[in-house]
């Protein structure tokens, strides 16, 4: 009786204490957040109005700022699509995964290509699925399909933890739109129309020679020429003369829905997928993620929004884009799952300066900060927008100024769910939510390495006691014209080879005091110059001690695209269906 009589005055107070704990304190124990991901595709930092921009409206995304955490030094972890997907998915620096370029193969070029996220990297939806969660992708994949076989969906997102899959497995591009000049592997494809030509007119020359008696040829001769010239335009156009069927698809799980897409009726079908993926999923957690095809060219913007904007056929589509926002949270909250849900936007990287056609911009415009899309240093090309709201639970209209990184998703929703990060690989991102919440001060973060393809292009070092950010570039593009900030003569700037530059010493720049990357300090100008290089020296020799070879995913074989490999809703070569018309 004395026993139960003490357990009795134990359990008594520690259930009154329990009843006055705070509301927040008791959700974050009871309950695991719905979570909704928005991520942009090549929208820059500047383009959006909480970070400045004053002319394109976003009333919807800055909303998500004034209810909830904006990110003001949100980093991607490479400034390519494919790469920085990866790492967003898994956590890790995309090199880890074989999914940075050792080559200018920097992105997965093709559906048919065997190159894509290893089935061994366990992403972010995988965890959740396992702690219960309904995981969905909506929208953009760009991460492979196919590894031996048309059917072994090695890559694809079901096979990454997403119970649920709609839209394109590779990327939006001009190519997509007939109306719009072809925008992959441009210049290359140039050069093999030139070489067609020139052995067709070779073949041409000796058959006319052959039949004037001019040059003593013999018709075995011309029709060997004949033949190779044939089987060279064969072996290219087959890829890339049908790029719409082959890249241009949209598919459903492992369907294939439409090849090609109809890209007037995308946008809409987004959103009803999303809205309808939330509806049927809002009795248990649930994982959305929205990878919007906004604002990539060929910028598919829908006639309600087009000539809306001030700034043309660019500030159309990002203003559509955040009415598709709105219509995301419009929905959450018809459903009553505003205040249980964690909702967060970004981009994958920067805005892209050199996608110009004539004199229009069509890509997007990175703020004071120098640089873009494909550089891997500065920060234009890997400085994103980063916002949080989840009410009740973060605070609303607050802004942090601390370095965090796209790879932060991945622990960060994992810890919310309740599950555990993989112990059996490094994970470069940081749990997020004791920054977001503010029981800490400073990010986790004391370095971030910027990688252009494998090469390392700079470090930054977040010197938490004197809130210094140093950002160390050890090579550097370089622009043409010479003080354009972008490589417009090659259309992204490379990553190594002549149009770099090495530095040796390094060029230092001080975040903290100068965002805009302007001017470069010096050991007679920074005191601590020196002793500022051999620390993030230390740390650039450290970082690669963690680091493990693996399968190059962007080799040149890989990013080759393979009949065999290539999704097809009907018997290849004949590919072509219009299922979401039924």
């Amino acid at each position: 009786l004395s026993f139960f009589c003490f357990r009795k005055s134990l359990i008594t107070p520690l259930v009154f204490c329990l009843l006055l704990q705070p509301p927040q304190t008791l959700l974050s124990i009871t309950t695991k957040p719905n979570i909704v991901l928005l991520m942009a595709d090549d929208l820059g930092i500047g383009d959006i109005g909480c970070y400045g921009n004053d002319t394109i409206r976003t009333p919807n995304i800055d909303r998500l700022a004034k209810e909830g955490v904006k990110l003001t030094q949100h980093i991607a972890a490479a400034p390519l699509c494919t790469p920085s997907r990866a790492a967003f998915l898994t956590g890790r620096y995309p090199l880890r995964s074989g999914m940075d370029a050792i080559n200018n193969y920097r992105v997965i070029f093709w559906n048919g290509g065997s190159g894509g996220l290893p089935p061994n990297e366990t992403t972010f939806a995988k965890i959740l699925q396992q702690q219960g969660y309904s995981t969905g992708l909506i929208g953009k994949w760009h991460q492979g399909v196919n590894c031996e076989s048309y059917n072994d969906h090695c890559h694809h997102p079901l096979n990454h933890g997403f119970g649920y899959f709609y839209g394109m497995p590779f990327t939006l591009i001009s190519d997509c739109v007939t109306t719009e000049p072809p925008e992959m592997d441009r210049e290359f494809r140039r050069k093999l129309w030139l070489y067609t030509q020139m052995m067709g007119l070779a073949t041409l020359t000796f058959a006319l020679a052959r039949l004037t008696g001019l040059i003593p040829v013999s018709w075995k001769t011309v029709t060997c020429l004949a033949v190779f010239s044939l089987l060279f335009f064969a072996s290219w156009f087959s890829s890339y003369g049908f790029i719409r069927y082959w890249n241009c698809i949209m598919m459903r799980n492992h369907e294939v829905t439409e090849q090609p897409m109809v890209t007037e009726r995308t946008t809409s079908l987004i959103v009803r997928e999303s809205i309808s993926f939330i509806g049927r999923n809002k009795h248990k957690p649930f994982l959305l993620f929205l990878s919007f095809l906004h604002s990539h060219t060929p910028l598919l913007t829908t006639e309600k929004f087009l000539g809306k904007s001030r700034h043309g056929l660019y500030g159309d589509n990002v203003e559509e884009m955040d009415w598709m926002v709105g219509q995301v949270l419009e929905a959450l909250e018809k459903e009553g799952l505003k205040n249980t849900t964690l909702v967060y936007f970004t981009s994958d990287h920067g805005g892209w300066l050199e996608r110009q056609e004539g004199k229009r911009q069509l890509g997007g415009w990175n703020g004071i900060y120098r640089g873009g899309k494909a550089m891997g240093g500065w920060e234009g090309g890997i400085r994103v927008p980063g916002i949080f709201r989840w009410p009740g639970m973060l605070p609303a209209n607050t802004v942090i100024d601390e370095p965090t990184s796209l790879m932060d998703i991945y622990p960060t929703v994992v810890h919310l769910a309740g599950g555990a990060v993989p112990q059996d690989r490094v994970i470069d991102g940081r749990d997020l939510m004791p920054l977001l919440q503010g029981t800490v001060q400073h990010s986790e973060h004391e370095f971030l390495f910027h990688y252009c393809g494998v090469h390392l292009h700079a470090v930054r070092w977040h010197q938490k006691d004197s809130g210094a950010i140093w950002k160390a570039h050890f090579v550097t593009p370089v622009f043409h014209p010479p003080g354009a900030g972008a490589c417009y003569d090659r259309g992204v700037c490379p990553c190594f080879g002549e149009g770099v530059t090495h530095h040796d010493p390094p060029l230092l720049f001080d975040l903290s005091r100068d965002p805009s990357e302007a001017k470069p300090l010096t050991a007679e100008t920074e005191p601590f110059f020196d002793i500022v290089l051999k620390k993030i020296g230390r740390a650039v020799e450290e970082h690669r001690r963690t680091l493990t070879p693996v399968p190059e995913q962007l080799s040149f074989y890989n990013s080759m695209w393979k009949p065999w490999l290539q999704p097809c809703c009907g018997t290849f070569p004949f590919c072509w269906c219009d299922k979401e018309g039924n």
